[in-house]
C-alpha cells in the first residue's frame, strides 16, 4: 500500500489508544516503504518492538555534526544489538560550510536554533522522507505543548504535500516517560548514557544540558529560548 490510497480515518480510529506493539504492526502491515526515525530512549524502544515484527526494518538517524560522544557509541550500539544497517543521514557540506563562515559555529545562541536546525537536521530528513512512503516516530504527547494533539497515525503536513503524501505513525503518542524507561529495563535496551547525567531529552551538544528535578524534560533543549519554541522544524503540526 502507498499513501495515496489510505484510509486515514478508519486507521486512526483503529488505533486510537492502542499499544506500540499494535500500532507498530499496523504501519509495517499497511507499508512496505516505511522506515523508522531513532535518535532518542523512545526510539530505541520502537526499534526493539519492530525487530520483532520484521527484522530487517528500515531505520535512520541523523548526524548534525555536533551529537555527543555518547550518542554516536548509541548508534553503534543499536546497529550491534540489532543486527541493522542503520541509514546515517549528514547535512549538505556546502551549505553547512556557508552557515558557518558567514555566522560562525554558535550564531544559535543570538538569532535562534531554526536556521542551523534547518540545515543540520531539516533538509537531511527532508531528503530521505521524500524517499518514503511512510515513517514512524518516538514522539509523545507529553514531550512538550506542541505535541498534545498528536494522532497514533497522521498525515505527515510538515514533509508530505500535494506531489507527495507521507504518513507518520507515532506508536509512543500515549506512553509517558516512565513507561518507555520501565520498557528499556525490562528488556535491557541500549540506551544513552547521558540520561545517567541528568540529561532527558537529547539533541546537539551545544543546545542539550542536563535538567533540574521537577523540569519538564525538554527544559535541557534550546534553554535560552521561549518554551513554546522547544521543536527543531522535525514535527511541525498545523498551527504550531
Amino acid at each position: 500500500m502507498n499513501a495515496t490510497n489510505f484510509d486515514l480515518e478508519s486507521l486512526q480510529a483503529e488505533l486510537a489508544g492502542s499499544n506500540p506493539r499494535v500500532i507498530l504492526k499496523a504501519a509495517l502491515a499497511h507499508f512496505e516503504n516505511i522506515a523508522i526515525s531513532f535518535s532518542g530512549a523512545e526510539d530505541v524502544v520502537l526499534v526493539d518492538l519492530a525487530v520483532q515484527l520484521r527484522p530487517d526494518v528500515q531505520v535512520f538517524t541523523l548526524d548534525t555534526g555536533r551529537l555527543h560522544p555518547e550518542t554516536y557509541r548509541l548508534i553503534e550500539a543499536v546497529r550491534k544489538r540489532y543486527g541493522l544497517a542503520i541509514d546515517v543521514l549528514s547535512p549538505d557540506p556546502f551549505a553547512l560550510q556557508q552557515m558557518v563562515k558567514a555566522k560562525g559555529l554558535f550564531s544559535f545562541y543570538e538569532d535562534g536554533h531554526k536556521e542551523c536546525c534547518g540545515l543540520r537536521k531539516v533538509e537531511p530528513l527532508r531528503r530521505k522522507l521524500a524517499t518514503l512512503d511512510a515513517w514512524v516516530t518516538g514522539q509523545r504527547r507529553d514531550q512538550s505543548l506542541t505535541r498534545t494533539a498528536l494522532h497514533e497515525v497522521e498525515y505527515d503536513q510538515a514533509f508530505g504535500g500535494e506531489g507527495h503524501v507521507l504518513v507518520k505513525f507515532n506508536p509512543l503518542a500515549g506512553w509517558t516517560s516512565a513507561q518507555v524507561w520501565d520498557h528499556i529495563e525490562a528488556y535491557d535496551v541500549p540506551f544513552n548514557e547521558l540520561h545517567r547525567k541528568g540529561y532527558a531529552s537529547i539533541g546537539c551538544e551545544p543546545c542539550t544540558r542536563p535538567i533540574l528535578p521537577n523540569q519538564h524534560e525538554r527544559e535541557g533543549r534550546w534553554w535560552w529560548e521561549d518554551g513554546a519554541k522547544k521543536e527543531c522544524g522535525l514535527h511541525v503540526r498545523d498551527g504550531g
